[in-house]
Parts: structure tokens; sequence; C-alpha cells
């Protein structure tokens, strides 16, 4: 037996040594995921002798592979370097770079963030004269990602009435026009977005059956992690690649699928059986991470969901502690308790800072969580903040990297052509990409024949930067990555005047650079890099997420982050914050079942985090859009089963007491205004009659007068049907308009 194979429990074994055929892993929070995944991959080279060339492994963060590609090397040897490991997008950019020609693109071709494609979305909508209010970037941008997501292309779009009607509801009917428009720039600019390089991929292999064919004699064996949060593009295809030999296994988790946002499709997990009538199925239920207290809990939670694979989570670990509640008058005050819980629990159990992480689920809401751990002197580190790539200046450097490689990258050019100022203005930028639609030719043309395109002044300035460009390309072709982005960083003039700009930000603008231009020489000097080339190093560092660059891993800081980002990390003390309706669940997804079953899913991730505790709090009032406004507990609240949670108030003289029955949100509330006579002219939460029976709301109609156990009488104000659950818009006497999903809505009816 191989030694690694003694390192798994049964279920874990089971799913490792059988290997062949379509396979899913439902693989529970904590359950020893990436081991199975990776030992699974190790067992198909050391035990069944498979060429590492045949083996593609797709994961969602680059952090993600290198971690797998690591475990794997420890068992096999230099061999797991050969593996196709690596994101999707990563993986078949590869794919892309040597096939594109099929599809009409340059081998070089440039990957636009999403930056570069908001910005051509918004010059595009200004060229076609349209309302920039009504088509911001923003939406526009992801209404497209959500047609290549589902693999709708523009010819589609543009015959669509359905989605063009949905347009012109929006008061955007001309969605489609600039769908058009920006996939043409695109393809023209020899460019692609995030999104096109999965479209694209699939294009090339409907549309290219001999190279399809190629790639699955190739890969012989396709593994993809975090299943649930494949979107249908991806799924389409892993499920080609795969058609040939059937040897196609899923790992994942439903109950941990939170990027529907993203375009992620949760019933690719839950209807994976469906397409495989021969699949195996494995189940790891034993968490490793959490205390029984934690699991139960979180179990308690998802298991109001319909939506889900049956499985059932348990742990040998320790009791543990109760999941703690810690309530609060307002936001700010909510951030010093939490703040002070930190303190104690860290001096009481001589724990690191870094052993503890708050998770909220807006950005917005870590600005009264900082301002308390300032005051306290509790240094920490956000998560998700401003990209380090993402920097003016590394954008700067970045863009002349790009067009000396790919003299057609529109986004690249607009940044650059006037940086340093050269002496051309916009009118003469515009004047450039005018003349290169209006004849059908590309920037780089115009940009050769100056004089004959726009003459006067701005025609010498511009042969100039032509000039300086053709001497860049040709150093590319000649040197490394390193020597070649120095070579251009100094010949452009931007290293010079980021050095003589000596303020403390133009100072950190021009370290920033030298950081940049350290990171290009690591990349040359690692051995495990074949290709050298500023093309491979670009290509590496537009496919960089969010997780891989966090590299901030100081011993005493305080981790923050939106619960989002906090996906595949664990600590030993999780704080979830603003645990209230309307903020977590947020408002925008309580249309619909499937988005409010998404929302839960998000919580259950949130506790299942955590290895040793779990703190909930929640504000009581809180400013939102520059009101204050009165909170009430999240539903999720009482979603916990109340022998896994304890009211706190340890921080505001209550004692600690267990909830063990009844409304435990509610409990929290009145014990709060117990304990302060802050808040005394608000609004008390209804209490209900002893005789309270919710009514059958299948007969409502706007004008009834209603009762609810929270929110006391109210009035309908309409009945909508026109989502999957019937909602009610009800304006309530003391707590004013709400609308409610009456499938969840407890309501008795008066009249």
């Amino acid at each position: 037996m191989m030694d690694y194979l003694n390192q798994l429990n049964e279920a874990q074994r089971e799913g490792v040594i059988n290997t062949e055929g379509p396979t899913m892993i439902i693989a529970g929070a904590g359950s020893g995921k990436t081991r199975v995944l990776t030992y699974r991959i190790a067992h198909l080279i050391k035990a069944k002798a498979v060429d590492p060339f045949n083996i593609m492994a797709l994961t969602f963060t680059n952090k993600a592979a290198k971690e797998m590609r690591n475990r794997i090397e420890k068992v096999v040897g230099p061999d797991a370097r050969n593996i196709w490991m690596g994101t999707f997008h990563s993986v078949f950019a590869r794919i892309l770079r040597a096939e594109a020609h099929y599809l009409g693109y340059p081998h070089n071709f440039t990957i636009y963030d999403t930056d570069d494609s908001k910005t051509l979305i918004k010059n595009i909508v200004k060229e076609l004269g349209l309302d920039e209010a009504a088509y911001k970037p923003n939406v526009v941008y992801s209404r497209i990602s959500a047609a290549k997501n589902r693999l709708i292309s523009w010819q589609q779009y543009l015959a669509d009435t359905e989605l063009i009607g949905e347009d012109t509801t929006h008061m955007r009917p001309e969605l489609g026009t600039i769908y058009r428009t920006y996939a043409q720039r695109c393809f023209k600019a020899g460019a692609m977005d995030f999104d096109d390089l999965l479209f694209n991929t699939d294009k090339l292999f409907k549309e290219h059956l001999d190279v399809l064919n190629k790639y699955q004699y190739k890969i012989h064996y396709v593994l993809v992690d975090e299943f649930q949060d494949t979107n249908l593009c991806q799924y389409f295809i892993i499920r080609k690649l795969a058609s040939m030999r059937q040897n196609i296994c899923v790992v994942g988790d439903d109950a941990q699928s939170i990027y529907a946002f993203r375009g992620a499709d949760i019933t690719n997990i839950l209807n994976f059986e469906r397409d495989y009538e021969d699949l195996k199925i494995f189940k790891l239920e034993q968490n490793y991470r959490s205390t029984q207290n934690i699991v139960e809990a979180a179990n308690s939670v998802i298991r109001k969901n319909q939506a889900q694979l049956p499985k059932n989570i348990w742990t040998a670990n320790e009791q543990g502690n109760l999941i703690e509640l810690i309530k609060a008058v307002s936001d700010n005050e909510e951030g010093r308790l939490v703040a002070s819980s930190i303190f104690e629990e860290k001096m009481q159990h001589q724990l690191r800072f870094s052993d503890f992480v708050i998770l909220y689920r807006t950005n917005s809401q870590s600005r009264a969580i900082e301002e308390a751990l300032r005051r306290m002197n509790i240094k920490y580190k956000v998560v998700g903040g401003l990209s380090f790539y993402q920097r003016k200046e590394i954008k700067d450097v970045l863009a002349y990297l790009r067009f000396s490689l790919n003299q057609n990258d529109e986004a690249s050019f607009r940044r650059i052509i006037n940086l340093p100022k050269r002496g051309i203005g916009d009118s003469t930028i515009d004047k450039i990409i005018v003349a290169a639609n209006d004849h059908g030719i590309s920037i780089w043309e115009v940009l050769q024949n100056a004089n004959a395109f726009i003459g006067g002044r701005a025609a010498a300035p511009i042969e100039n930067f032509v000039t300086m460009i053709k001497r860049f390309t040709l150093e590319t072709t000649r040197k490394d990555a390193y020597d070649a982005a120095f070579e251009i960083a100094k010949g452009s003039g931007l290293l010079r005047e980021l050095y003589e700009d000596k303020t403390e930000e133009g100072l950190s603008r021009y370290e920033n650079v030298q950081e940049l231009l350290n990171a290009i020489k690591e990349y040359v000097d690692d051995p495990e890099k074949t290709d050298k080339s500023l093309g491979a190093f670009l290509q590496e560092v537009s496919l960089i997420t969010g997780q891989d660059e966090d590299k901030d891993n100081d011993p005493e800081k305080v981790t923050l982050m939106t619960i989002h980002m906090a996906k595949g990390l664990e600590f030993k003390y999780v704080y979830i914050v603003g645990m209230e309706e309307d903020l977590f669940p947020s408002q925008m997804m309580l249309s619909s079942r499937a988005d409010l079953e998404e929302e839960r899913r998000l919580f259950y991730v949130a506790l299942t985090r955590a290895q040793k505790r779990v703190f909930l709090s929640y504000a009581l009032t809180r400013y939102r859009y520059g009101r204050l406004k009165n909170c009430e507990p999240s539903r999720f609240i009482d979603d916990v089963n109340p022998a896994y949670l304890k009211v706190s108030t340890r921080f505001t003289g209550i004692e600690s007491t267990p909830v063990n029955s009844g409304n435990y949100a509610r409990t929290l509330v009145n014990g709060i205004r117990k304990s302060t006579t802050t808040i005394a002219q608000s609004k008390s939460t209804y209490k209900p009659p002893a005789d309270f029976i919710p009514s059958d709301t299948a007969g409502l109609a706007a004008g009834m007068r209603v009762e609810h156990p929270k929110f006391g009488f109210g009035k309908v104000i309409a009945i909508d049907t026109s989502g999957a659950d019937r909602k009610a818009k009800i304006q309530f006497d003391d707590f004013g308009e709400k609308t409610l999903l009456l499938s969840f809505a407890k309501l008795r009816i008066h009249a």
C-alpha cells in the first residue's frame, strides 16, 4: 500500500483510489478536500503510471493550484510540474496562446482586466452618443459578462427578443449594440477579457473539432476543484474535454456555492448525476477543522435550504464553546465590543492577532470596525482593498509593456500615448481612433502614418512615439522579461518622472514600480519558469486573483474581509458582524428563494471558517446611506439551533446566558434593551399575543390588514407574483415599508 493512502480515512481513500470513470466527491467544510484531490492525482501518477502531461487539474486561484502542485510533488517528485494545473483562466489561456489563430487572434493577444474592459465600454458609450448615466460601465460590463458566461455571443444577444426586451424595460435598449461594438473592438485590438478566455475556448472546441480532438487525446483525466463555483461555460468546456474517456472527477460542496453574482451555477453540481448515469459518488463528511458545537450549529443552518445534496457532516473534535452573540446599540458600539472581545480573548488564551478574523457582508462595514481597532492599538489588515496591480503607476508601466508586445491594444495605447506628456492631447487621440475605425485599419497603422492621417504639430511627437515603441518591441525579442521591462520603464521616461517627484506620494509610487521590477526579476530567476519572456510574465500577472496577492502574514494583525473573500480559509476565532435583516441577508437577495438560499450558504461558509470559536454580532441602529436606521436581528440567527448559542453581554455588564428555547433573536433584543437606556426612544420589537397563529396567505391581496410576529400590524400595499416566490409589500405601523417573501413570512390576516 502506498504510504500516502495511510494518511486517509476510509471515505477519503475511496475517493482517491477509484480513479476511472465519472466521479463526484462531495466534500463538506473542513473534510480534507484538498488532500483527497491532490492524492488522487498523485495516485494516478504513482500507482496507475499515468503521464502527468495527460492530467488536467483546474482550480479557482493560483494559490490553490500552487499548494496542490507542491503537495503532489512531495509524493511523486518533480514530475508534478508537468501536470496541466492552474486556474480555469490560466490553463485555457495557455491553450488559446497555441490555438488562437484559429479564431483570428494573434498568439500574443492582450488580456484585458476589468478596468481595461470598463474603460473601453465607457469610450464606446461616449462614441455612440448614449446617455452615460443609463449605460454605466459597471452595469454594461456585468451584462456582457453574464451573457458570455451563458455562452451568448453578441450575434445571439441581438437576435434574442427577450434579452432586448429586458434591456428596453430597464431603459438600456442599446446594450446589445454596445456588446457588439465592444466585442469587435476587442477583436480588432487583439485582446480578450477574462470572460473571453472561457467563451473563446468553448468556441474553439465547438467550431474546430480537430483542435478539440487533439486535446481530448492529450488530456486523459480532468479534475475540477470547487465544482460548485463553475459557470455554464466552464462546465461545457470540461465536459467536451472529458467526453472521449469519461474520466472526469469533480470535487465540491453545494453548501458552499456563494458566487452566483459571478455567474456560478449551483445546478452544475446539483444535477451532475443526470449527465453521467454511471457516476460514482463519494461523500467526505468528517470535519477536521471545527469543534462539535460549530459543526452542529452550521448543520442546523444549512438544513433550512431546500436545494442541496444530502450529507451529514460530523466531527470527532472537542465539544467546544457555544456560539456567542454580541449585541450592540449602534454600529460604532459593535466595533468597540468586537475589538474588546478580541483583545480579551487574546490575553486570556495567549493567542496571536492573526488567529482572529472579522467577517462582514459588505466592505463598507469595515469602517466602524477599523476605527475601534485603531483606538485599541490593535493592528489589522483589510483583505480585498486596492490591489498592487491595480495601482495607477503599476498599470501605467504594464500598459507600456503590453503595447510593446501588441501594438493593436487600444486600452494600453490610450493609457500611454501621452504619458509622460509629449504634446498629444485628447482631441488628437480621438482623431487617431476615428481614423482607425473609419478606414478599417489598426491604431498602429494610423500612428505609423501620422502625417497622412493626423498632420499638424501632433505628427512629430507621434512619430517619436512610434520609433520608441519599435525599439521596445525589439528589446522584447532580444531580452528576458526583466531586462526588457527595465529598458521600457527607463526608456519611456516613467521612472525618471516618478523619481523626480520628491513628495511622499511620489516616493511611494517610485518604490511601487521598483517592486514591480523586483517581481519580474524574481520571475526570471525562478528555475521552474521555462518561458522567461515578457509575454509569459504578463500573462501570469493578468491572471492573478485577489487571494494570490495576500502576502501579509504578520502574526500581530487581525484580518478583516468580506465573507466571499474568506472562502477556502480558516481561522481559530471568527467574528461575523452585522447580523441584521436587510444587511445579512442582503436586501437585494430577498426576491426569490434561490437568492435567499445563497445568502444562507454564505452564512454557512462564514460559520465553517472557524476552528475554535464563533462570535455573532449585530447593532440595533446603524447609519446606512446617510440615515440612522433601526435594525432587526437577522433571520439567520433564528436558523441556528439554540442549543449551540448563548447571548453574551460581558462588555455591557450583563451576565452571559444560554438561549435554550423560543426566538433567541428576540431574547437578544430584549436583553439589550434591559441593559441600556441609550435607545429608549427607539421602537420596541413587537411582541405577538400568545394565540398568534399564521394564516394561509394564498388569498392575500392588497388592502388587507395583517399582523407580523416581529413588525406588528400593517397594511398590504401590493402583491408581487413576478418571481418564483410571491412577495408582499407591506406598510407596517411602526416599522415602515417592508417587502416579505410570503413563503417565509408568518402573517396573520385580520381583514
